[in-house]
């Protein structure tokens, strides 16, 4: 079996996608005689500054001849790549078999979490026998050879059907029936998740960007996916393409101490209240966070929406897991964990007689009505009303990364407060 990987074909402004790319090479290879086993979708590290939207790597693994499968993935990448934009740099790697050697899977798991040099991809594809090859600076070599790597490397895969687009209609607005979508959402959830965000009403798997993607529906079910697609009344679908993916699977998150995290990087960290949220201008909520001596601030910014309100209703000492990318110093919220809220605050006592609040006695010495002649120690607990239970809170479907767990998937150490 082998494997044909690409990376890096797509533009912020002019669009194209990768994984249109993949479903070429997929249909030539089809057209050339081969058995196409399954299309690989790999989001990779999140944080890094020169991707795209998504920072995808595609592979194809097929029952081919690794030189017809060079041939057809360098032609059309050629033909397909908007290589006009001088930051679409991208890579083609061909592997002779889909068990990849561990270093190769070991690049691929650290591609998740690091930033990488593509010196060292270039070598490790030679070192292997791979055949390569570049364009502009030859970055997508990296990706590519990631996605090559990713099939062992990682053992969590959830799926997303994607139509695409009559390539006449890229770049024009889309006809997708939004009420359409919100019924195939309803019916197929949880097994298809952030299909929609019902909160803000967006159908969240329809693209704004001018590329080829109609929409894509992802999920746990294969079967699932493909029935929420088949139901959704839009134009003409011109495409479907069916890939295996690490989207929605927190591939992303290592779990470290705050003394360890660095900026361009995602984390999963346990940590405590410092101070009071404050929401400063644009809408963006940010809020104090310490370890072991450490401190980091932690921000929802504007478009999670509704998950702010999680964020304001935080107070200082409760103990939390924090999930997200760290920039400039920064942890940009995903999800958190609430694992101990203060429940109690503290307060100036009042008098039991006449029911004033009593006022300092002075310096140690506590607290003392002036009416009543009465007296108390010190402040006294008041019992807090809390808008957060203990478990886990995330950013609504229109916030989500691609790569981030939702909280309908998999098994979690607390409840779950899912948003959808």
């Amino acid at each position: 079996m082998t494997v044909v990987a690409l990376d890096d074909t797509d533009s912020r402004e002019r669009g194209m996608c990768t994984t249109y790319a993949a479903h070429l090479v997929a249909q030539r290879l089809r057209e050339r005689g081969a058995s196409v086993e399954r299309l690989l979708l790999v989001r990779l590290n999140p944080a890094v500054e020169y991707k795209t939207r998504g920072n995808a790597a595609l592979a194809v693994h097929a029952d081919v001849d690794p030189a017809v499968a060079f041939e057809v993935a360098t032609d059309v990448v050629a033909a397909t790549a908007e290589t006009d934009d001088p930051r679409t740099n991208p890579g083609v790697v061909v592997a002779h078999e889909v068990e990849a050697p561990a270093a190769v899977a070991e690049f691929a798991a650290r591609a998740m979490r690091e930033h990488l040099d593509p010196e060292e991809a270039h070598s490790l594809a030679a070192a292997h026998g791979y055949d390569t090859a570049g364009w502009g600076n030859g970055r997508g070599v990296m990706g590519a050879l990631a996605a090559v790597g990713a099939w062992t490397a990682f053992d969590d895969w959830t799926y997303e059907r994607i139509d695409y687009r009559d390539p006449e209609r890229w770049g024009t607005e889309r006809r997708v029936d939004a009420d359409s979508v919100f019924a195939a959402a309803d019916a197929a959830y949880p097994d298809a998740w952030d299909t929609v965000d019902r909160g803000e009403g967006e159908t969240v798997c329809v693209p704004h960007t001018p590329g080829p993607i109609l929409y894509g529906i992802r999920g746990d079910d294969p079967e699932t996916v493909a029935w929420v697609a088949d139901e959704i009344d839009s134009e003409p679908v011109h495409a479907s393409a069916l890939f295996v993916t690490n989207q929605g699977t927190d591939a992303h998150l290592a779990d470290a101490d705050l003394s360890d995290v660095q900026d361009g990087r995602a984390y999963r960290v346990d940590v405590t209240v410092a101070g009071d949220p404050e929401t400063r201008r644009g809408g963006h909520v940010f809020v104090p966070v310490e370890a072991d001596g450490e401190r980091i601030q932690c921000a929802a910014f504007e478009p999670t929406k509704r998950f702010r309100d999680r964020v304001r209703a935080l107070v200082p000492g409760d103990y939390l897991t924090v999930c997200g990318e760290v920039s400039d110093g920064t942890l940009k919220l995903e999800k958190f964990a609430v694992r101990d809220l203060v429940t109690t605050a503290r307060e100036t006592p009042t008098c039991p007689s006449c029911g004033n609040r009593m006022e300092s006695a002075g310096a140690g010495q506590g607290y003392r009505c002036r009416d009543c002649g009465t007296d108390a120690a010190g402040k006294v607990p008041r019992p807090l009303d809390r808008d957060l239970e203990v478990g886990w809170y995330e950013v609504p479907p229109c916030a989500r990364r691609h790569v981030a767990r939702p909280l309908v998937r998999g098994e979690w150490d607390a409840p779950v407060h899912p948003e959808r």
